[in-house]
């Protein structure tokens, strides 16, 4: 049983989607109307950066989501091609973070211009926060959720991402992250790692972004989910669109519950996760979280052939 996973910020790379876009008319679709609709080249910026660009919050957003949905409809195309009878309909969708959009895309829940749309001010609304209220998100490595809380509680912290076992990020102002830094590796923590981002996400410091993107959101047409979602948020499956609406409000300043949410998806079922869009980090965490359940990147023309040529040899 298939779960299709998409990506968050983070995995964006100068590079990233040109060879779909020169293999799969699709995927030029994709692009093009991606620059159409933000009326700016993203598919230049993910081609060519540069990187200090390409990185920024309100560019890495729409970036990342445009080649998670070029990639998509590439794997379509090629198995269409092929006229291979291949059914790659999957249980459930799911993204970490942004990757929940384009999740909401490949669903039919949102358009795709929709989608990217929105990406593009949730970045912009999150920068502006980031902006009025400095902050920081670190990595901890090697502590209990229960250990991390009460770091959280003394420094003031709070819980961004709960991404595998022994992994947890937090967020808070620049002197509580340092205040809670010190607490973690006097409680034995292997590692704390600052995360090089622009500010304190998926904490109370982005309740402005919040405010702004429920604006936003409110404006559009969300459809019934074709395939069931998995919302960051609760770590469970969501088909009802005022639920998934309210849930992608609450995100931008709740803790994102990613272990959970592919522990939800294995429990069901689901024995094989195909990541789309680009870079490795899901299937990384997937490493942690369920080490006996297979999952496959699927961002670029090779990987794809490679697994399709892969099920059509087993079936």
């Amino acid at each position: 049983m298939l779960a299709f996973i998409f990506p968050s910020q983070g995995a964006q790379f100068v590079g990233m989607g040109k060879d779909l876009y020169e293999n799969f008319s699709s995927s030029r679709d994709i692009f093009k109307k991606a620059d159409e609709v933000l009326e700016f080249s993203v598919s230049d910026l993910c081609f060519n950066g540069p990187p200090d660009k390409l990185i920024s919050t309100e560019n890495a957003q729409p970036a990342i989501l445009t080649v998670s949905i070029a990639a998509l409809e590439a794997i379509k195309e090629y198995i269409k091609n092929t006229s291979s009878n291949l059914n790659l309909l999957p249980k459930f969708v799911a993204g970490l973070s942004l990757g929940e959009y384009s999740a909401l895309v490949a669903a039919d829940v949102l358009s795709f211009e929709d989608g990217v749309c929105l990406v593009r001010k949730r970045g912009q609304f999150m920068e502006e926060a980031a902006r009025n209220n400095p902050g920081k998100m670190l990595s901890i490595i090697g502590l209990s959720k229960e250990v991390v809380e009460g770091i959280c509680k003394s420094s003031d912290c709070e819980i961004a991402n709960l991404n595998c076992p022994g992994q947890i990020v937090i967020s808070g102002k620049i002197d509580q992250i340092e205040r809670a830094m010190n607490l973690a590796k006097d409680k034995g923590a292997k590692r704390t790692i600052l995360l090089d981002v622009s500010g304190a996400f998926h904490c109370s410091l982005m309740k402005e972004a919040e405010l702004k993107l429920a604006s936003e959101i409110h404006k559009l047409k969300f459809n019934p989910p074709k395939i069931p979602i998995i919302s960051n948020v609760t770590a469970k499956s969501q088909e009802d669109i005022d639920g998934i609406s309210n849930n992608l409000i609450k995100q931008v300043s709740s803790s994102t519950y990613w272990e959970d949410s592919i522990s939800f998806m294995v429990a069901q079922g689901v024995d094989c996760f195909l990541e789309i869009g680009p870079g490795v980090v899901l299937r990384g965490l997937n490493r942690r979280i369920a080490p006996d359940i297979k999952t496959l990147n699927l961002g670029n023309i090779e990987q794809i052939k490679s697994f399709v040529s892969d099920n059509l040899k087993n079936n």
